[in-house]
């Protein structure tokens, strides 16, 4: 059967990314987008490997970016910036997009909604066969309001909506395999900490850097860290029930506190009426109440 092809495509389209090092990976990435666009754009952030001679090699416009103030949106930014086509594309080089998903992405472009795409994401790292899957906006209008934000775990999502834009799930499909060292990750945690905190000292008002930086706490084993934070959230965003839920698993999981827990799940029942979530903790709240009252 042959695919219908939709001529416009490679000019709408442009694949921006930034990178360092990645002359292992950069190649297959870019293989996995060729059928899409010819248009490459690459922000490079201080490659000491192939990697310069390998985008070259395969026609992309490679840009040198100061990195010496770490900055991940800035980077994104300036490749977006630098592209021609009318959708944006976004991939890291340790990512492929499944090749089922290509005529997904052509149908999105077609259609043209002021619009950004969550992709899913199949993340595996390099000693497993299991992998997790989350979400991201990858996919997103070339629009001059249309950019990133936040140093690290830069996000679109924001300029999209205040753009008048809008945000849909999708089951476009990407691959990410990533190093399974603990001791480069403990490292990571440590260095987006670190640059989350400055964030925070300067702009105290912009409680999604303390989302992430909850999310470093939690996955450095640092509970009692990450529940100062989520609490920090609560009161930021009093009306917002998801916030509520994830202190209430903090106090109930980690602290415990089964008495805060339960006031933290019922309001979130309050906020949100029916919350399956919220009704599913408050049975364990239970459980373990009617524990600690047996002889």
């Amino acid at each position: 059967m042959i695919r219908r092809v939709m001529p416009r495509l490679p000019a709408a389209l442009t694949l921006c990314m930034i990178v360092k090092n990645e002359e292992r990976n950069l190649l297959r990435c870019l293989d996995s987008v060729r059928s899409l666009t010819s248009e490459f754009i690459i922000v490079d952030t201080g490659s000491t490997d192939r990697t310069p001679d390998i985008a070259a090699e395969n026609g992309a416009e490679l840009i040198p970016f100061d990195f010496t103030v770490v900055d991940f949106a800035a980077a994104r930014n300036h490749a977006i910036d630098r592209a021609r086509g009318e959708w944006i594309l976004m991939l890291d080089a340790d990512e492929t997009l499944d090749p089922e998903s290509a005529p997904k992405i052509e149908e999105l472009v077609a259609v043209g909604e002021n619009a950004g795409y969550f992709l899913e994401r199949h993340n595996r790292s390099s000693d497993s066969d299991k992998s997790f899957t989350d979400y991201v906006v990858r996919l997103f209008p070339n629009q001059p309001n249309h950019r990133y934000r936040g140093r690290v775990h830069e996000i679109i999502d924001t300029s999209i909506l205040s753009g008048g834009g809008r945000l849909h799930k999708t089951d476009i499909r990407i691959d990410h395999s990533f190093s399974s060292d603990p001791e480069a990750r403990r490292r990571k945690n440590h260095w987006y900490i670190k640059i989350l905190k400055e964030e925070i000292a300067a702009d105290p008002s912009d409680d999604s850097r303390l989302d992430f930086l909850a999310a470093e706490y939690h996955q450095l084993e640092m509970f009692d860290e990450a529940t100062e934070i989520a609490e920090r959230i609560v009161q930021m965003r009093p009306l917002d029930p998801r916030a509520h839920l994830f202190v209430g698993v903090y106090h109930l999981m980690y602290k415990p506190d089964l008495v805060r827990a339960r006031a933290d799940f019922n309001q979130a029942l309050k906020l949100r009426p029916g919350y399956a979530e919220a009704l599913s903790f408050l049975k364990l709240v239970d459980e373990r109440e009617r524990a600690t009252c047996l002889p």
